[in-house]
């Protein structure tokens, strides 16, 4: 918990709120993020989080326990010498702007090396993408200038950046 949200895992009972502001938030997640606006997603998007390779969390606001954002830690690989996840977030436009995402990666982070036991975590950002720059550089995720990807999202393939943050840089 944090001073103003809180993660959990999410569950079943968050769809119908996490649909109908995921819905209200498609402008602002077109090209960006995916984020379930029907039921039926919902439950496709839930199925995902195994607790094994994926791990998806609701940020919900303290004041008022609404639903501000997500965050997931995916593609979890323990099995290396350097056990590494792929970090995932996004906010809701009812209340964007207020910092709840960056505080929940925030939170994220020392779950992902401290109980996770993960040695390394990867963010994949869209260039323009300004706010969501933000948000990992305020974690202390740092760019890996070389490594850039493709990554589909709503259909398209879009160019994406590599920021990481190792338990030893920063993380914990």
């Amino acid at each position: 918990m944090g001073a103003r949200i809180s993660l959990r895992p999410v569950a079943a009972e968050d769809g119908e709120e996490f649909v109908a502001l995921a819905r209200a938030s498609v402008s602002m997640h077109r090209g960006l993020i995916f984020a379930p606006t029907v039921a039926e997603e919902f439950g496709e998007y839930l199925a995902r989080f195994d607790g094994v390779n994926a791990i998806g969390f609701v940020v919900r606001v303290n004041a008022t326990r609404r639903l501000a954002g997500l965050v997931n830690i995916n593609q979890i690989e323990r099995q290396t010498s350097d056990p590494r996840g792929s970090l995932g977030y996004g906010g809701f436009a009812a209340t964007s702007g207020h910092g709840y995402v960056a505080e929940a990666v925030r939170l994220a982070v020392p779950y992902a090396f401290e109980e996770l036991g993960l040695t390394r975590l990867d963010a994949y950002i869209q260039p323009a993408n300004t706010p969501s720059r933000r948000v990992v550089e305020e974690a202390g995720f740092r760019p890996v200038a070389s490594d850039r990807q493709i990554i589909r999202v709503d259909g398209e393939s879009r160019e994406h950046e590599r920021w990481t943050l190792t338990s030893g840089n920063g993380g914990t």
